[in-house]
């Protein structure tokens, strides 16, 4: 554990918190792709599905239960308890077109041919992505809630953080993870025109 990880892991955890507080507040979840969370509860329970038989410590497995808990909250508030407020007409993007090949990757191209080791993968590449439904949505419609730019703010910095970490583990630690840094490249790249809108205009007025 460095201090970019630890950061990183707390601007993640906050993004989900301020998505939940705005669902529960608000009592609606209009402008949130309900996609994008379903994608990242598919992310979660794929790479966490080791929970049980992989012990690292007290805090990584609180972490992984937490993560698991609010994403399908999210997913159950979202299509469940508000639907009537979901967007469902301008959340319209193509999902397959991300689990389809991000699925194949994983098969191809993974660290080891075992089912854990392809499914950690597939929730690698498929995280990668996942945030592209929201970013979508946001395009369409042309604006975004002051908490949902923020939401997209902070997961933004979990992942340039999370780059950071790779840079300190592979200087301090010597350990290098081809696939994480690449997907993590993509996924900070596919935040960057957000940053410039977010920091430039307000996170008021971020959009498209």
């Amino acid at each position: 554990m460095n201090l970019f990880r630890f950061l990183g892991d707390l601007s993640h955890l906050l993004a989900i918190i301020l998505l939940l507080l705005k669902i529960w507040k608000s009592r609606s979840c209009a402008g949130i792709s309900g996609k994008s969370q379903v994608l990242f509860a598919v992310v979660f329970t794929a790479r966490y599905l080791d929970l049980f038989t992989n012990y690292i410590s007290l805090y990584n497995t609180c972490m992984k239960v937490v993560y698991i808990a609010c994403s399908f909250t999210t997913v159950w508030m979202i299509y469940s308890k508000f639907k009537a407020t979901y967007d469902g007409n301008h959340d319209t993007f193509r999902v397959e077109f991300l689990v389809i090949p991000t699925a194949i990757l994983a098969f191809l191209v993974n660290h080891d041919f075992t089912p854990l080791e392809i499914l950690w993968t597939f929730s690698i590449y498929l995280e990668s992505v996942a945030i592209l439904p929201q970013l979508f949505m946001v395009s369409k419609t042309g604006e975004a809630e002051t908490i949902t730019s923020h939401y997209l703010f902070a997961l933004g910095v979990y992942r340039t953080l999370y780059l950071f970490n790779w840079i300190w583990r592979y200087h301090f630690e010597g350990f290098f993870d081809l696939i994480a840094i690449v997907a993590g490249l993509v996924q900070t790249v596919l935040y960057c025109d957000f940053f410039y809108l977010y920091i430039t205009k307000g996170s008021r007025d971020a959009w498209w």
